[in-house]
């Protein structure tokens, strides 16, 4: 009796599972879709942000080879801040990058795509005496952003 029921279930249990009803979910009539303008201005907002960052895929997003100026390479902190503060003050544009490699403090400025650019600033950073040394221009991976469309071009 036993193995009559369990063949029983089991006949049972085979024949739910192949009967399963399939139904179309697909009804006939027309289909409106609506274009949203969002998309569009993603779209040029990344394809902007490809083409800013074109130049290789090893050096990441954001980042192109490029030039900085050694500014000064000091054991003296006081000097090192001094010179820091007025480059913040003449050139607010740019970026500092200050690093410390025992003994020395180190202050790298700019993220210049151009040698000629980095010879300009250093030619400005020398008219302004902010340093008595020498100046160097070292090639460097820099930091590179998009540019920003005006606001005419915004509202188009």
């Amino acid at each position: 009796m036993k193995l009559f029921f369990i063949l029983l279930i089991s006949i049972a249990g085979i024949k739910n599972s192949y009967a399963q009803v399939v139904k179309d979910s697909m009804v006939m009539g027309t289909a409106v879709a609506i274009r949203d303008t969002r998309v569009d201005i993603l779209g040029q907002k990344l394809a902007a942000y490809n083409i800013a960052n074109h130049t290789s895929t090893t050096l990441g997003p954001g980042s192109a080879s490029g030039y900085r100026l050694m500014v000064i390479s000091t054991s003296d902190r006081d000097l090192a801040m001094k010179v820091r503060t007025q480059l913040l003050q003449f050139f607010p544009e740019q970026k500092l990058y200050m690093s410390y490699q025992m003994p020395n403090i180190k202050i790298e400025y700019g993220n210049f795509l151009d040698k000629s650019d980095a010879e300009k600033a250093k030619k400005q950073i020398i008219s302004r005496k902010i340093v008595s040394n020498n100046i160097y221009v070292l090639s460097r991976t820099i930091e590179i952003k998009p540019e920003k469309k005006d606001a005419s071009e915004k509202e188009k």
